[in-house]
């Protein structure tokens, strides 16, 4: 089978990608100053990228799968297949000015903003019908206003930055995160879309295993209904009797956030011996 060609995202967002792929039992390996990882599986071949480059690489078609965020997508205005939203690196693109500018300054100039999203920063402008002059910036934006900038349209996770610099945001122009992208014309080719819808299976499983535990319990014969009763699960508690029929071993998979709630639940349920365990992969 032909390799399977996939674009990692150089930068901040590449360790969260490659932590899945671990999870996955994929290894993926970069020396230092490289760009071509080693890979322990033979169908799979890698590359990596700025995350700017990716969706438009992936258009190409010499890629096959990328990950990058949704925002450089739009920003280049890629024509590419979104497999999933990995969820990862979450932000903000807002538009956002000194707090000494307010709203009807911003109609009565010719506003200078600072972004390095050229094309969603036009065209919120011209939807809200503002008189501007676009500055390309190449990084830490939130430092051109207010001396060489009036407004900066910029990505954001908390806005703590933005406060800090003195800004303040006028409008959320959209969300982004981390998402898996193909090429259209991987697709179209069956066993690369059937490689990839396969690498969707175990992300999916690895992301859906990091928000569940298992917890295993015994309970006594008389106790047990209640307890079942009251347990959360994704289907059914798996069930088994304990040696000398002396009452049942019970696993589940809970959401982790529910744990701190659901121990003393269970211990007043008449749980004993309670196991929490760390899930690898949750296939529902």
């Amino acid at each position: 089978m032909e390799k399977l060609k996939i674009l990692l995202p150089k930068g901040r967002i590449y360790e969260n990608v490659i932590s899945l792929f671990s999870g996955a039992g994929i290894s993926i390996k970069l020396p230092d100053r490289a760009y071509r990882p080693t890979v322990n599986q033979d169908d799979l071949e890698a590359k990596v990228m700025k995350p700017q480059n990716i969706g438009k690489l992936l258009e190409l078609g010499a890629h096959d799968v990328g990950f990058t965020g949704r925002d450089w997508v739009e920003e280049t205005g890629a024509d590419v297949v979104e497999i999933m939203d990995l969820g990862f690196d979450a932000v903000r693109i807002v538009a956002a000015v000194p707090n000494a500018i307010d709203d009807n300054m911003l109609k009565s100039k010719r506003v200078i903003v600072a972004t390095e999203y050229e094309k969603i920063a036009k065209k919120w402008l011209d939807e809200n019908k503002i008189n501007s002059l676009i500055v390309r910036t190449y990084g830490a934006t939130e430092v051109f206003p207010p001396d060489d900038s009036d407004m900066i349209i910029d990505n954001t996770s908390t806005g703590r930055t933005l406060v800090e610099n003195g800004l303040r945001i006028v409008d959320t122009i959209m969300y982004s995160s981390t998402c898996m992208f193909a090429s259209k014309t991987a697709m179209e080719n069956p066993d690369k879309k059937k490689k990839i819808m396969e690498l969707k299976m175990l992300f999916e499983a690895v992301l859906d295993a990091r928000d569940r535990v298992m917890l295993e319990m015994n309970v006594v014969k008389e106790r047990f209904e209640d307890l079942v009763k009251g347990l959360p699960a994704m289907r059914s508690p798996t069930v088994a009797t304990l040696y000398g029929d002396d009452g049942y071993a019970i696993k589940i998979a809970v959401n982790r956030s529910e744990v701190p709630t659901l121990l003393p639940r269970l211990k007043e349920l008449g749980a004993t011996d309670i196991l929490e365990y760390e899930l690898r992969k949750v296939l529902a």
